[in-house]
């Protein structure tokens, strides 16, 4: 295995693949002598660079020295501060794309769950939805009662392990049943959210987007809506938002007021009955063969480390390619990890329009950022940093890779519907569960997710696959990750192959395979608040 990698030819700086002590180096013509020791996944710099001069890493600019560096000097914090190109529409280039071969795969298809509205899940949920917070603890009371009943309940393993070690013997066993009740019926979901009244009325408007979207979402069969009557979001303005965006949609939601209803009593035994009737009438639904252009595949990362950019995005990026190539949608989100590779979004932004809609949200998006005192220069964690990502360019330029080279066909702003196959970027912070969110709530039905770190994260409607940068993670980390894209470090498995077997992954999954995500229950969902809560 190389012991250093260049990424781009007309990079300035080598990734350590492994950890480097100081001495003489050589890479092609280069002669590179290190002073310090050099981490595993950090850079260090090829040749001089003066006080202001450009790093150069994955053929764009992504720091300037802050002070004289001399060749063989490892990057840090101190010594290099963030750059990004800025945005110049007028810049836009042609943009010719050729895309791969997917003859393999056009007889292939997936067992789904099939609409009314044409669209196809990977699952088949039952949805239950609080208008707003106030009806958390009502939801909670639905839940056990309904998983419990109904053969969806998993016991905690850990109440036991806390009695034997206690020495008060073992917990007698729960009275649930451990069989379905609803063969047909993945699960039935809750979506717990502290919105809906209090904030701004923009927030409110733009959870009632993003439960629309998780309501009329192809894994999801039914929802029941439980609203306590006085809150900003009323039922009646959440069934106006859904008409708008999800005309098509023809599934059973139920809608229950609880101070219409009169008391908490009547309310959950209400919510009860009626979902009861509902369920049995969509569990005749059962998964029959789609074609891969019926997926729409969300790339998110998360966790991420100086390898995430050179193994498992990559990867995925060639992933999303086949998935577009054979008629399919995929979804890029992070708008803050975008920063610095926006030229490279504009070239390929299919239109002018496409193009000029990327660069209000991106523009407005920053600009809300600068008026609380942060920016996108502030995104990389305390984690990035120590793992190589020193500036948000450079995790940026590693990020953007999860969408290969296919070109942006439509720029979607936070709980907008996915509307054209192709690659969709999608408004979202960086914050992990906001973007899976989001992701979930346009209509990803399947989640890539790839981290270096490792990120125990899932969603509650939409398998999440997990796929760990480096071998390491994926050995120390693998009940909570599904796949090893370090064998690409490891020189076991080139990017082309690793991005096909992911796809063959994708398709297994699609057609009802679980991931660790959906066995572990890591149901994450917190809605993105742009505003500032009153």
């Amino acid at each position: 295995m190389n012991k250093y990698l260049k990424v781009d030819e007309v990079d300035n700086v080598l990734v350590a693949l492994d950890s480097l002590n100081p001495g003489r180096y050589e890479y092609g013509e280069l002669k590179i002598t290190l002073t310090e020791k050099v981490p595993q996944k950090h850079k260090f710099l090829t040749k001089d660079i003066e006080k202001g001069g450009k790093i150069i890493m994955y053929g764009v600019p992504v720091g300037t020295a802050n002070e004289f560096l001399i060749a063989g000097t490892v990057i840090t914090t101190d010594n290099i501060s963030h750059f990004a190109d800025p945005i110049d529409l007028e810049n836009k280039k042609p943009y010719n794309w050729n895309p791969p071969g997917v003859s393999k795969w056009e007889s292939q298809t997936f067992n789904g769950y099939h609409r009314s509205d044409g669209k196809v899940g990977t699952a088949n949920y039952w949805l239950f939805i609080p208008l707003v917070f106030c009806e958390n603890r009502n939801l909670k009371v639905i839940e056990e009662a309904l998983t419990k009943g109904l053969g969806y309940y998993k016991p905690n393993r850990y109440e036991a392990y806390i009695h034997q070690k206690l020495a008060l013997g073992r917990l007698e066993p729960y009275h649930y049943l451990q069989e379905k009740v609803f063969k047909n019926i993945d699960g039935i979901k809750f979506l717990y959210h502290q919105g809906g009244c209090g904030g701004t009325r923009e927030d409110t408007e733009i959870l009632l987007r993003l439960l629309a979207g998780y309501v009329n979402h192809a894994n999801v069969a039914g929802a029941t809506v439980l609203s306590l009557g006085c809150q900003h979001a009323q039922i009646d303005w959440f069934k106006q938002i859904q008409l708008k965006l999800y005309p098509k949609t023809k599934k059973p939601v139920i809608y229950l007021d609880q101070q219409t209803l009169m008391s908490e009593k009547k309310l959950i035994t209400a919510a009860l009955d009626e979902t009861l009737v509902e369920l049995a009438k969509v569990n005749i639904i059962s998964r029959k063969p789609a074609r891969l252009d019926n997926l729409i595949v969300g790339l998110e990362c998360g966790g991420s480390d100086g390898f995430s950019g050179i193994t498992a995005n990559p990867a995925v990026g060639v992933t999303s390619d086949l998935i577009v190539a054979a008629g399919g949608s995929t979804i890029l989100s992070e708008f803050p990890e975008l920063n610095g590779v926006e030229q490279n979004i504009i070239d390929r932004c299919m239109t002018v329009e496409i193009a000029e809609k990327f660069i209000k949200l991106q523009q407005s998006y920053e600009s809300r950022a600068r008026l609380i005192g942060s920016g996108f220069n502030m995104n990389p964690s305390p984690g990035n940093i120590k793992d190589g990502l020193i500036t948000d360019a450079i995790k940026s330029a590693g990020a953007v890779k999860k969408s290969g080279n296919s070109p942006v066909s439509d720029i979607l702003d936070y709980a907008e519907p996915v509307s054209k196959p192709g690659l969709n970027l999608l408004c979202t912070p960086g914050n992990d569960v906001e973007s899976t969110t989001g992701l979930a709530g346009s209509g990803a039905n399947i989640i890539l997710f790839t981290t270096g770190l490792g990120t125990p994260t899932g969603n509650p409607i939409v398998p999440v696959i997990k796929i760990s940068s480096n071998t390491a993670l994926y050995n120390k980390m693998n009940d909570i990750i599904d796949f090893d894209a370090g064998m690409i470090i490891e020189e076991k498995s080139s990017i082309n192959a690793v991005g096909e077997i992911l796809l063959e992954k994708i398709i297994a999954v699609a057609s009802g395979e679980k991931t660790k995500a959906m066995e572990l229950e890591q149901n994450d969902f917190i809605p993105w608040k742009r505003g500032i809560s009153l």
